[in-house]
C-alpha cells in the first residue's frame, strides 16, 4: 500500500442505540466521545441506531407481508389484466 493516502484504520466501539449492546472492531470513523472496554483500555465511542442485535431480519422480528390482499385490491381496483397475445 501507498504511504499517506489511506485513513487511519483503528479501534472503535460502536453502540446499539435502542438496545445498548457494545462491539469493538476496527474503523475509519472517528468519535469525540470515548469509552473504556474490557481491556482496560479507551476508544472512541460511535452510536449507531440500528445493528444486528436490533435489526428486525435478524431478532426474527421481520413483518410479513400480504402480497395476496395486494394483489386482489389491484384487481378489484384495475380489473385483472392479461397479455396481449403474439401472432
Amino acid at each position: 500500500m501507498k504511504k499517506g493516502i489511506h485513513p487511519d484504520y483503528h479501534p472503535v466501539i460502536f453502540q446499539d442505540a435502542s438496545t445498548g449492546k457494545k462491539f469493538l472492531t476496527r474503523s475509519t470513523i472517528t468519535s469525540e466521545s470515548t469509552l473504556e472496554w474490557e481491556d482496560g483500555n479507551r476508544y472512541p465511542l460511535v452510536v449507531v441506531d440500528v445493528t444486528s442485535d436490533s435489526h428486525p431480519f435478524w431478532t426474527g422480528a421481520q413483518r410479513v407481508l400480504d402480497t395476496a390482499g395486494r394483489v386482489q385490491k389491484f384487481e378489484q381496483r384495475y380489473g385483472k389484466r392479461t397479455r396481449p397475445t403474439q401472432d
